[in-house]
């Protein structure tokens, strides 16, 4: 470890704050193999500020940046030099708790490249920092200047060199325009509104829906009914912020815009696609309003026995096209009887949008959302003990618009108590210590100690040693719990005497009694362990209908619901209805696969059985190799090319007589699901089919980053290689890669064997290379991308393979291939956009339409493509 991050150790306690450890990692990638890396974090502490961090000697070094950066050269900001960072700081977002070192909310506001514009070291012990700028919002050159200002600290101004990158503070403030995390939908909404939000006009939401016309309201304008409204989304934060917000249930549906035009209705989704035909019933209410014209923003939702949104229920229905049962919860009504509502604040919106529906039947398939006035806490905790998702809060005073916003925010449920340490796991791959505490509950009524499942995640390097030396001294010949684990899930345990607790945030506990997703967040020493049980949520009444926003719980039944989970054993998971007969057993269901979503074998079962119907035709006939992950991705992973010692059902194998060596092909969800038996998270398929396998029918074209560039290299990039490709003629297909890349698939009629592809492929990647050297790399390795992107083509040989679209990655939070238009690129975050539990709205909005045409597509390489590319013949 660098002694410049000693300081950073000194001031934090690691136990309590999810920041991590500056430790020092053997075989870290050398600074020379990757560019240099900056990131601005935005920070609500004691007062909002920026942190600015410039990657150099192996950490960041940081100055604090009240103002933060302004792109007018006249402007000079003051930036506080504060200790160095780890370079694992640069992805940090959290919350840091009250009482520590910081305290307040962290987004990553901006990252990317900085490239000295002189000698890095000389330049900073100078005191006159020059440099360029490549990031999601920054760019251009700028200055670090150290001033002779009297202070504790350092003072050094931040300030923006003339040039194209340049803007004027007067008209344009990148702070305000763009004031979201680059990595995720989080944005700080805390103590610290922007100065736009406070100069609104803030109203207390009223108790009752005030009856008055569209145009009575504030900020209404008279305007044509516009052709497409955007929904405006929410931004996930940590607690909930301080200041005047009302509260609404968040709803487990699909979000739906509604457009009104006098008689005809019609219903679109998100992402603006109609489905207004998969929603007769919900369009024929709602031309029943008799409204001249509305646009009305909402969510379709399902609910279970319980009378909670069921998401699954949701998607059931629409498969068997029984809309009948879908209500449609409706907050927002941004347009009303040719009226532009999306000025008016939203307290008066909604009470026009309450107006509207009056006093809607129990039967009916319109409600409104109601807003609860009891403080976010105690709402979320109702919330949650009802098993819901969490809450939607929307700050008052708020306009409309159509993009995330941190006006409206999300706060999900989590469930956190103490649980008794009964054991603990040898320590996998780079881990160390130990790999995960076993956990233990008293059973309420017999008062035995009970397994209750593990928790491998919320650790750091700090924690893992100092924990490990609490538990050594409680070694057990035993265990304490009346039904230790066996099997598989025992290998390796070291049993210990109950005495140590653990607070923990979970998910959910399963049905046998065991907490899935678990985030260790300290140890308690102020119970004892013989009091430790399961904290069970208390009835909460049921809402009577008549009741108005004042006081009100939602219209849900109280009773808690079962929980669908593993059996601790053994399950099955159902194949795709129609094509697979029979189900295929899960041993270990319940085994964690992915530490930091707490992904157990069997969702990833489930995922694929979900999913099957979409990789199914991707994976027909294509020769197949697996990554498996016997112990969970954080282990060793195994590269398969071929079925030998994998007792997969349905699985078949080609010999290498056939193929030049022996090959896969997973052609049903027998053989799918099986191979996720067999440990499988990874599918990576060849580019051509037993069809005619000496003839390829498709090359891929794999982009492949510096870690340390923005995705706006990634979507300059894409659009670039697309515009090559286009010129030559050729039609491609993309797919975010599951990792930080773009993969660009182009069909080819079958016609040219595999050397000629694959030297086709190369002649196009060279010729970037040689146009645009600054962005392009012909050649593998991290040493020749450095602030570049390596343009992949060895995927095209016979025998090299590329990730499945719709396969998932052994990677955190377990991301996946997904197909995309070429218009999202610029729209998504990163290649792992979408991830096992999230994907599947995606899938049922979307489907298949971004590679409709790609069967379809008849194409090959011309002489006159060899030639363009520069190649003889």
């Amino acid at each position: 470890m660098n002694s410049n991050l000693d300081d950073y150790n000194r001031m934090r306690d690691f136990s309590a704050t999810s920041e991590p450890a500056a430790v020092k990692r053997p075989g870290r990638r050398a600074a020379k193999d990757h560019a240099l890396q900056f990131c601005i974090q935005k920070h609500d502490a004691s007062h909002l500020h920026y942190d600015f961090r410039l990657e150099l000697d192996g950490a960041l070094k940081s100055w604090a940046v009240p103002k933060g950066p302004s792109l007018d050269p006249k402007v000079k900001r003051l930036a506080i030099h504060v200790e160095d960072h780890p370079l694992d700081y640069a992805t940090f977002e959290g919350s840091i708790p009250e009482g520590h070192y910081g305290a307040g909310d962290v987004i990553v506001w901006d990252r990317g490249v900085w490239i000295p514009l002189e000698d890095p070291h000389k330049a900073y012990a100078k005191g006159r920092l020059k440099f360029e700028l490549q990031g999601e919002k920054l760019a251009g050159v700028w200055n670090l200047v150290r001033t002779h200002m009297p202070g504790k600290k350092e003072q050094w101004f931040l300030i923006k060199h003339q040039d194209n990158a340049a803007r004027p503070q007067d008209d344009f403030d990148v702070l305000v325009a763009e004031p979201d995390s680059v990595l995720s939908e989080r944005t700080i909404v805390g103590k610290s509104a922007p100065a736009a939000d406070k100069a609104k006009p803030v109203k207390k939401a009223p108790a009752k829906p005030r009856k008055q016309a569209s145009g009575q309201l504030t900020g209404a304008r008279k305007a044509k009914l516009p052709a497409l409204i955007k929904p405006e989304l929410a931004t996930l934060v940590d607690s909930a912020p301080e200041g005047q917000w009302s509260y609404e249930i968040k709803f487990d549906g699909y979000r739906i815009m509604a457009r009104i035009d006098h008689d005809e209705v019609q219903l679109f989704t998100r992402n603006g696609h109609d489905w207004t035909h998969k929603l007769p019933q919900q369009a024929k209410a709602l031309a029943a309003l008799g409204l001249e014209s509305a646009w009305l923003d909402g969510e379709m939702v399902v609910a279970n026995e319980q009378g909670v949104p069921d998401f699954q229920a949701l998607q059931n229905a629409f498969d068997a096209g029984r809309s009948g049962n879908i209500v449609y919860y409706l907050f927002d009504v941004p347009y009303l009887n040719g009226v532009d509502l999306r000025d008016v604040p939203v307290e008066e919106r909604r009470a026009a949008l309450s107006t509207i529906l009056g006093a809607q039947p129990e039967s009916s398939l319109l409600r409104f959302s109601e807003a609860f006035e009891e403080t976010p806490d105690a709402l979320l905790n109702s919330a949650c003990q009802m098993q819901m998702e969490g809450l939607i809060g929307k700050r008052l005073g708020s306009p409309y618009v159509s993009r995330r916003s941190g006006d409206w925010i999300k706060l999900k449920c989590k469930h956190r108590q103490e649980f008794v340490i009964v054991g603990y796991t040898d320590p996998k791959g780079a881990r160390s210590a130990f790999g995960a505490l076993l956990l233990g509950l008293h059973d309420r009524d017999s008062g035995e100690l009970r397994y209750a499942g593990k928790v491998g995640t919320g650790f750091n390097e700090t924690t893992l040693k100092s924990i490990l030396a609490q538990l050594k001294p409680l070694h057990a010949k035993s265990a304490a719990v009346v039904n230790p684990p066996s099997g598989f899930e025992a290998k390796g345990v070291h049993w210990l005497k109950p005495r140590l607790l653990a607070e923990v945030a979970f998910a959910e506990m399963t049905k046998d009694g065991s907490v899935r997703h678990a985030v260790f967040h300290g140890l308690r020493d102020d119970k004892p362990a013989k009091d430790i049980t399961e904290e069970r949520a208390k009835p909460v009444k049921a809402a009577k209908s008549e009741k108005s926003a004042k006081g009100g719980t939602t219209k849900t039944a109280a009773k808690k619901p079962a929980k669908k989970a593993a059996a601790s054993k053994a399950e099955t998971a159902p194949s795709q209805s129609g094509l697979a007969g029979g189900k295929v057993r899960i041993t270990h269901p319940d085994r964690v696969i992915d530490a930091v979503s707490g992904t157990t074998k069997m969702q990833l079962a489930q995922y694929y059985a979900s999913v099957a119907e979409y990789i199914l035709p991707q994976l027909k006939d294509r020769p197949v190799a697996l990554v498996r992950a016997p112990d969970g991705i954080a282990g060793e992973l195994f590269f398969q090319k071929n079925a030998e010692r994998l007792a997969i059902p349905g699985i078949t194998s080609l010999d290498k007589d056939l193929t030049g060596q022996p090959v896969m092909l997973i052609n049903n969800a027998e053989a799918l699901i099986g191979a996720v038996q067999m440990s499988t998270v990874e599918l990576h398929t060849w580019n051509g089919t037993t069809v005619d396998l000496d003839k390829p029918d498709r090359f891929v074209l794999d982009l492949d980053p510096d870690p340390a560039l923005p995705w706006k290299s990634m979507v300059e990039a894409t659009a670039l290689t697309l515009t090559v490709l286009d010129e030559l003629g050729l039609k491609a297909f993309l797919k975010t890669s599951g990792g930080k890349g773009i993969h660009l698939v182009v069909p080819l009629t079958r016609k040219h064997g595999w050397d000629e592809v694959k030297d086709f492929s190369h002649a196009i990647v060279s010729h970037m290379a040689k146009l645009l050297p600054d962005r392009f790399s012909a050649v593998s390795g991290p040493k020749n991308r450095v602030g570049r992107i390596f343009i992949d083509y060895l995927r095209n040989g016979l025998g090299a393979t590329t990730i499945c679209a719709y396969a998932a990655r052994a990677r955190e939070g377990m991301p996946v291939s997904v197909p995309v238009f070429r218009e999202e690129v610029a729209e998504i975050k990163g290649g792992n956009h979408w991830n096992i539990h999230n994907v599947h709205e995606r899938l049922a909005e979307v489907g298949e339409e971004p590679w409709a045409d790609l069967k379809k597509t008849r194409q090959t390489i011309t002489a006159e493509m060899r030639k363009r590319v520069g190649l003889k013949k």
